[in-house]
């Protein structure tokens, strides 16, 4: 008797589905079970029915191969993700290559180098884009001009309220000066101008007699 190949789709009667859940269930445990025997492999199986119901088979421990099927697929994202990154990267530079050879060209052309591709338009912009330098250029050369005008200014303050205060400074060493040399004179005048007397005697004591 020929058997008819089984159409891959949901068993719609319910006693039909239970019944062919059993057997292959019990099939592909059977299977894996060889399948760790025959070529040495780590196995793990797990099955759930449609209500529920567990069922499973490892070779060793379905704990220690569940975590190493997580851990290997970590690596393998970690790969892939090792992978993006560099396509990223070269992405990235090449990018980032475009842009510094189109700053180059423009630069060059800002130097009036490499003009005779360049059309009209490009001209113009090129023309614009100098006149907006060489105006922000001034104005900030300006700038620097006020700002350096300010500082000397500031130090020229600060010089003229030192020589003042060094002028008051010389102003009261000379008044001092003046005032001692006033008084050494006044001592000398009173010196010269004070009358001493004195008395000379001749003779013994009991005969002297003045003389003046």
């Amino acid at each position: 008797m020929v058997r008819g190949k089984t159409q891959m789709k949901r068993i719609e009667n319910a006693t039909s589905r239970q019944v062919t859940f059993s057997k292959r269930r019990n099939g592909l445990l059977k299977k894996a079970f060889e399948l760790s025997v025959l070529c040495d492999a780590e196995v793990a199986l797990v099955i759930f029915s449609p209500r529920g119901k567990l069922y499973e088979f490892a070779s060793s421990s379905i704990h220690d191969t569940v975590e190493r099927y997580k851990n290997h697929v970590k690596d393998v994202q970690a790969d892939t993700s090792s992978v993006e990154d560099v396509q990223y990267l070269k992405h990235e530079t090449a990018a980032m290559a475009k842009k510094v050879e189109l700053l180059e060209v423009a630069k060059r052309r800002l130097l009036g180098e490499e003009l005779g591709t360049s059309t009209i338009e490009e001209l113009l912009q090129i023309e614009q884009q100098l006149e907006r330098s060489v105006r922000i250029i001034r104005a900030r050369k300006m700038q620097v001009y006020t700002e350096q005008i300010e500082q000397l200014q500031a130090k020229e303050q600060m010089l003229a309220d030192e020589n003042v205060m060094l002028n008051e400074k010389c102003l009261i060493e000379e008044d001092r000066g003046t005032e001692e040399i006033r008084a050494n004179v006044r001592v000398t005048e009173i010196g010269e101008n004070s009358d001493v007397e004195t008395e000379l005697f001749i003779g013994p004591p009991e005969t002297r007699r003045w003389l003046k």
